[in-house]
């Protein structure tokens, strides 16, 4: 009897020993795996950006014609943006697009190309399909906002809490955050990206209570810094809920669209079904084809779920450049637009800043306020010249950049730079005092308080000397990051560079102690800011942390199964103590679980992509639950490796130097561990965090 029970015993070790080497071979191949995943990590996490992730790229000079000076003949523009996006359909692979610019109080241009529908060979009309513009439903947002403040009724400098009832703003700074700043995105907060959306109208959350238990908390003084984030703004348009005490669709028919004709608009999601046959279907180009995209219910309607049509809002537009008027009706009054449009935010007097909801940008010497929308499977443009008196309003289907390609072309063609400003005289700095900007800089829009901070890296940029007195900047030179741009720098003043491609400027800013922290519009010509970080918290850094936890891991995952083998082999059985087999347990299954953790969340996160806006699976929730073992498992490992150098139990194989590498081992497993919780507290990894 005992015989079999024996024989029994040893078929289900057998059996656990070959689950395990399974696991630790698929864990090896997943591990060689992560490079390639992570090579496409950008485009699978696109959700809702201020910025398409493509690159800025440097229109060519050209030769300035007074001819070209001035809009004025639409046959002409007609032939200039037919060819524009007859060549940039194909280069962009963009499914389809709509345009309208006004100009003098008139529509002066719309028209469709490609298509809404793909698969249906249904194709864009300008008057007729509806977009998803994204982030352009802030300036909607914003409008109506101010609307509420000409009325008396809400005020800038007030702090928001005072409008709140169900849910208060915490921060930890003394200044509390106010209404302005919501618009100008100084109120302190950031970008949150898991949870925004619902796969199905039924089970979004009403904005109250979806802001009560999602906002992103406070993490800069407000005022001080430009932060960009959609929940401000949704944020905002809770206020005009509160305070008109109608639903925001509601107050936005009823105050923007009726008094605009803007009939073929809405925030419904979905939109109504007399327009929802129209609207286009997004897209996203993979291995040359256009692939559908889900409708995304969006929680934070009133920051980017706005659906509207090319000519509707050219309506929009002739209302903010009538300063308030449109046909026979006035949505805001003149001094209320005018304040609306004035910059009220700029790290620096020679960068373009913020309005209220509108970016400033700086282009020939011509200043513009416009405001950019990405979506998943849409992007938009809409951007005032308000001295001229014209509107450009773009949309796509597809997620791209072909507006950071139409305005740079669109200026250069009819308001070329017949006179260039005198050039600012260089300055000279020394090495040591170029040294002083050196390092990685992190874009200030990432989330905090959540594990996608993985994300923050993707942002990142670099600046090192360039030769001459020069600064030059670049991304990280990362597997995962091509088409790096390069930016070079020269200095102007102590703390402001000029880029040499397009002469737009760059701001540093420093603190008390006179260290440089800050740099601000160092690639887009609108308003953006970047952090210096410390040296640790560079993505190289932080990838040898995760590289060096995870080898060592890999050998306790190797190792824990075969000593007994190997001791077996040697004769030494006997030797073997009780707590010495104990603790090599304990070392394996830290080092297994923690491969586990690592290798299955980053793959299930590759899997899962953007449908993390929808929340957390339950399996991301599982794996989460491991650290938090690992981390409890890792206390008893530091202990036994105290007791192991104390010998209190080594020393039965401490003698040899077969047992010294043995213990250098274990103790090489505890560091590893001990980081490993450093490194997981760092990325928000340690707990449920989302």
């Amino acid at each position: 009897m005992f015989y079999k029970e024996r024989k029994v015993s040893k078929k289900r070790r057998y059996s656990y020993k070959l689950i395990y080497w399974g696991i630790l071979v698929i864990l090896s191949f997943s591990l060689s795996g992560l490079p390639s995943l992570a090579s496409k990590v950008p485009d699978q996490f696109q959700i809702l950006e201020r910025q398409s992730r493509e690159n800025p790229e440097r229109e060519p000079a050209i030769t300035p014609s007074p001819n070209a000076l001035g809009l004025n003949d639409p046959q002409e523009f007609a032939a200039f943006i037919d060819n524009f996006f007859n060549e940039e359909m194909s280069k962009s692979h963009t499914a389809g697009a709509a345009i309208a610019v006004v100009k003098d109080r008139k529509l002066f241009f719309a028209k469709g190309y490609g298509y809404a529908n793909v698969e249906k060979k249904i194709p864009v009309v300008a008057d007729k399909t509806l977009f998803r513009v994204a982030s352009l439903s802030k300036l909607v947002t914003a409008t109506a906002a101010m609307q509420l403040y000409e009325r008396g009724r809400l005020e800038l400098d007030a702090p928001v809490n005072k409008y709140l009832a169900n849910f208060q703003l915490k921060s930890p700074y003394p200044e509390p955050a106010r209404v302005a700043q919501l618009m100008t995105h100084t109120d302190g907060t950031t970008i949150r990206r898991l949870g925004l959306a619902a796969p199905t109208a039924a089970q979004m959350e009403p904005l109250g209570n979806y802001l009560a238990d999602h906002m992103p908390p406070i993490v800069h003084p407000p005022g001080e810094l430009y932060s960009y984030s959609s929940h401000s703004t949704a944020l905002l348009g809770y206020l005009v809920e509160c305070i008109s005490s109608l639903a925001f669709v509601q107050y936005i028919d009823k105050n923007i669209f009726q008094p605009l004709e803007m009939r073929r608009s809405t925030f419904l999601q979905p939109p109504p079904p007399a327009l929802a046959s129209d609207l286009a279907v997004g897209y996203q180009y993979q291995k040359g084809n256009f692939k559908p995209v889900p409708y995304l219910y969006l929680n934070i309607a009133p920051a980017a779920a706005l659906q509207t049509t090319a000519t509707d809002m050219a309506h929009f537009m002739i209302a903010h450049l009538l300063k308030g008027r449109y046909e026979n009706s006035r949505i805001l009054e003149e001094d209320t637009v005018r304040l609306m449009h004035d910059q009220h935010f700029t790290e620096h007097p020679l960068l373009p800043g913020t309005a209220y909801e509108f970016h400033e940008r700086l282009e020939n010497n011509i200043r513009a306020i416009e405001h950019l929308g990405s979506l998943r499977g849409y992007s938009s443009s809409l951007t005032l010249l308000p001295d001229q008196n014209i509107g450009i309003f773009t949309a796509t289907n597809n997620f791209n950049g072909v507006h950071g390609k139409l305005i740079p072309r669109f200026f250069n063609h009819y308001f070329p730079v017949v006179k260039k400003p005198a050039p600012k005289k260089l300055l000279t700095l020394t090495e040591e005092q170029l040294n002083r900007f050196t390092g990685t800089y992190r874009d200030l829009e990432y989330p905090r308080d959540t594990f996608a901070k993985l994300t923050a890296p993707f942002k990142h940029i670099n600046i090192k000397k360039g030769g001459n007195g020069t600064l030059l900047l670049s991304t990280p030179g990362l597997f995962f990051l091509g088409n790096a741009p390069k930016i070079r720098l020269v200095p102007v003043e102590p703390l402001l560079f000029q880029r040499v491609d397009d002469e737009a400027f760059t701001a540093f800013g420093e603190d008390k102690s006179g260290r440089i922290t800050f740099a601000f519009n160092p690639i887009w010509p609108i308003i953006g800011a970047y952090e210096r970080i410390p040296w640790y918290e560079t993505i190289w850094v932080q990838l040898g942390i995760a590289g060096f936890c995870a080898v060592v891991f890999l050998s306790a995952c190797i190792i824990w199964p075969i000593r007994p083998l190997i001791r077996r082999l040697r004769g030494k059985r006997s030797q073997v103590k009780r707590q010495l087999h104990r603790a090599w347990v304990i070392a394996g299954l830290v080092g297994t679980l923690n491969l586990v953790f690592l290798v299955g969340f980053f793959l299930s996160l590759w899997l899962i992509g953007w449908k993390l806006v929808y929340g957390v699976p339950a399996v991301v929730v599982a794996l989460l639950c491991i650290p938090l073992i690992t981390t409890v498992l890792t206390l008893g490992l530091s202990i036994l490796t105290v007791l192991a150098w104390k010998d209190n139990y080594w020393s039965i194989i401490k003698r040899s130097s077969v047992g010294a590498a043995s213990l250098t081992h274990y103790s090489l497993i505890t560091l590893a561990a001990l980081a490993f919780i450093g490194f997981l507290t760092y990325w928000n990894l340690l707990g449920f965090q989302f």
